[in-house]
Parts: C-alpha cells; structure tokens; sequence
C-alpha cells in the first residue's frame, strides 16, 4: 500500500468516526491519534491531516456537491463510509489541485471498495464522474490534469542557435 493511499484510508476513519460522533469531536484530534497508532511511521502524516481539514473546512460546498450529483440519496442516508469516501474525493477534485482527478477518482473507489459495502465502489464512482464531468463543463481544468508533453515532442524541439557574427 502506497504512503498516499494510507495516508487516504487513516484520513477517511478520521472523518468515518467524526462524522459518527455528530461532528462533535476534534476530527484533526482524531486523525492524529490515529495516525500515531496505525502509521507511527508514515512519511506522509501532513497529508492525511490535510485531507481532514480540507473536508472538515469544505464540508458546506463538498456536502452540496454530493446532494447535487446524488438527488436520490440524502446525504444522511448514505452509508458512513460511504459519505466520507466521497466527501474525501470530492475534496481532492474541487480543491486539491495537486492531485490529479483521475488519481482522487481511482483513490476513492479503491477504499470504497475496501471499506464499503459490495455496491460502494460503483455508486463513489457515479458520483464522483459526475463531479468530474460538471467541472470540466465548466471549462475548470486542473494543471495536474492537463497532459503533459511527451519526452519525444520535449526533444524534438528545435534548439536555438547562436546566429554568427
């Protein structure tokens, strides 16, 4: 398992006991004592934390994008684990644009799948393909997801030259 994608699943129990305990707690309190017990030696703790606070700090606009893209769903009937996996992709989409939106899609579903119930991946990934979708209909493009040139195109580029004098 990859540091970041550890790092996603401490984050998404942060936020599943969280959001179990009505919000009441210190969800960055949560997160770290977590952190210490499940990853003391994680190289990417400062992630993890980040992911929790960008919810917690988003959660208006996140949770109006889930209603939006999940009308059949209330957000309150939406399993636990299932909510939080979407609100940590929905984060990572509208906010993170260091992470590129294929990789938060993929990321969400995978812990949807390991978390949740045998429908969560496919329903994370209708929800969060629709997120996608409207954004780029918006014409909002994330640098990360832009391509990037290729090593032929880079050295295939003409190289200045000095004219003579």
């Amino acid at each position: 398992m990859s540091n970041r994608h550890l790092a996603r699943a401490i984050a998404m129990q942060s936020l599943y006991e969280w959001d179990f305990y009505g919000g009441s707690q210190d969800a960055l309190a949560i997160c770290d004592r977590n952190l210490e017990e499940w990853a003391p030696q994680l190289d990417e703790k400062e992630f993890a934390r980040s992911i929790v606070q960008g919810v917690i700090t988003q959660r208006d606009v996140i949770d109006a994008a889930i209603t939006k893209f999940a009308p059949d769903w209330p957000l309150e009937k939406i399993t636990t684990v299932d909510r939080n996996v979407l609100r940590i992709g929905t984060y990572e989409l509208l906010f993170n644009f260091d992470i590129p939106s294929k990789v938060a899609i993929n990321e969400a579903i995978e812990l949807a799948k390991t978390f949740g119930g045998e429908s969560s991946g496919k329903f994370v990934n209708g929800v969060l393909g629709a997120v996608y979708r409207d954004q780029a209909s918006q014409g909002i493009v994330k640098e990360s997801d832009k391509p990037k040139p290729s090593k032929v195109e880079t050295d295939a580029a003409p190289a200045e030259t000095a004219s003579p004098s």
